[in-house]
């Protein structure tokens, strides 16, 4: 009977791993291909107009961004896939005296690929036309200010609609809610709390789940607490509960149904701050629990508790010259779990029955390179890195050309664990080497440019071939 068991097991290990290896059945590849452009969109989007000051700006401000977008990048299996793309984001805000503020923004575009090499086998597609932002903002002091004349040493700010929620170093909670955040402030102390629903068309943590990369369907309630110990340091501490409202879907495997119901709770404690006027750092650590699904393929899911943990730590040296030259360095650390049987964040081939999860699994956006780009569960990631701009001081049209690099180093926090792709049961993962380029041309114009090259560690399965990954973007504000 033992052996039977060791048997069954050893074939659904290799058969999770053949889904894995093909991106099209194990979808693994389109959750990556997902998160690293949303990295990039973020990094480039403030490109335009970024020195113009809240305060200048007119009451009533519309336009639009329009950009092009060309990338080339490697899967896990070494096939490089081509991709062009158009996006045009027009956006429109209103401030009535400071107080009360709205503000939409939309997405339309249109994805290109080369014959065959889209991930989800859908091929060229129009892309929306989405809401990505729509809010109201009030400001009880802008207001106090405005409508009686009154300077109050409190503050409350309320914010509702679309929009996107970024806590601390984004370990835990970067993503974009339908739904309010109220804030407060009194002295030191700073209070934010939050309650909503994911935006479905958003790429859900659970690749192995139907229509993960748009419809993805989370509640989000909680609350952060800071306060200025000092002009230097803000130490916060905060709650996060994440409720599953996916959970009527399923796959069938082998005649076998996997459901899904991922709930979790983080605790999350820290600071941010400077130790001195050239040094930044920001430190967060967070303990998750919560329960889950076990993966019983020929079997009954279960339901398991969750318990783990993740760690994030960057500071900042800022060499105050006339280039704004800056050396970064960051180290970020999650739990894995031995116990899980091929992937890390999915349900399907997740946690065996009666045993704890302990992977890490949440829903920030950490930088873990432009090529590899894996989940931050089970890893151990070093980060050093440097940019500047090495024309500041001239008067010439590349006076505003940044040029930066980063180099990383990726190790598995547990060494028998899974990550997001098949592995062997060592430690090391690879190392990645990337360097970057923003360009404002002029004050509508930004040119960014991505380049990353990662070399597989001898824990990676796919082999040691290097994977490579190149985004190049034209912005036009107008």
């Amino acid at each position: 009977m033992m052996f039977r068991q060791r048997l069954i097991t050893a074939c659904v290990v290799v058969l999770g791993a053949m889904l894995l290896v093909n991106p099209a059945a194990g979808q693994t590849q389109i959750d990556r291909f997902e998160r690293q452009l949303e990295q990039v969109r973020r990094e480039t989007r403030m490109l335009v107009h970024p020195d113009v000051p809240v305060e200048q700006r007119a009451l009533v401000d519309f336009g639009a961004y329009a950009s092009f977008y060309f990338l080339a990048m490697d899967d896990i299996q070494g096939s490089t896939h081509i991709l062009r793309q158009t996006e045009l984001n027009p956006y429109a805000r209103v401030n009535f005296d400071g107080a009360h503020e709205f503000f939409f923004r939309g997405r339309v575009g249109y994805r290109d690929w080369n014959s065959g090499d889209a991930f989800d086998g859908r091929g060229d597609r129009t892309l929306g036309p989405h809401l990505e932002r729509a809010y109201y903002r009030f400001d009880l002091r802008r207001a106090m200010a405005a409508y009686e004349g009154e300077n109050i040493d409190f503050n409350l700010t309320i914010q509702g609609g679309r929009q996107l929620v970024h806590w601390a170093n984004g370990l835990v909670l970067s993503t974009e809610l339908d739904g309010g955040i109220v804030g407060g402030e009194l002295g030191s102390l700073t209070i934010q709390a939050i309650g909503g629903r994911s935006r479905k068309r958003q790429t859900d943590i659970d690749s192995a789940r139907p229509r993960f990369d748009r419809n993805m369907q989370r509640d989000f309630f909680g609350g952060i607490v800071t306060y200025e110990l000092s002009a230097n340091h803000r130490p916060f501490v905060y709650g996060l509960v994440q409720r599953d409202e996916n959970d009527d879907e399923s796959i069938n495997f082998l005649g076998s149904d996997t459901r899904f119901d991922y709930n979790s709770h983080y605790i999350g404690v820290g600071s941010e701050g400077n130790l001195t006027d050239k040094l930044l750092y920001g430190v967060e650590a967070v303990y998750q629990g919560g329960d889950t699904l076990s993966f019983a393929p020929f079997g009954t899911q279960t339901r398991e508790d969750i318990r783990a943990w993740a760690l994030s730590a960057r500071g900042d040296y800022l060499v105050t010259d006339a280039n704004n030259t800056r050396f970064t360095a960051e180290f970020v650390a999650a739990s894995g779990d031995d116990d899980r049987v091929f992937h890390t964040t999915n349900t399907f081939g997740g946690v065996q029955p009666g045993h704890t999860d302990n992977a890490f699994n949440a829903f920030g956006l950490v930088n873990t390179g432009y090529a590899f780009n894996t989940n931050a569960s089970n890893l151990l990631m070093l980060r050093l890195g440097a940019s500047t701009y090495p024309f500041a001081e001239t008067q010439g049209i590349f006076q505003r050309l940044q040029l930066g690099a980063d180099f990383f180093v990726f190790n598995k926090m547990d060494a028998d664990g899974p990550i997001d792709e098949p592995t062997d049961d060592s430690r090391y993962l690879g190392l990645e080497t990337d360097f970057y380029a923003n360009w404002q041309v002029t004050s509508d114009l930004a040119v960014t440019t991505r380049y990353g090259v990662f070399f597989p560690g001898g824990a990676i399965a796919a082999g040691s071939n290097p994977r490579h990954f190149l985004f190049t973007g034209v912005t036009l504000g107008f």
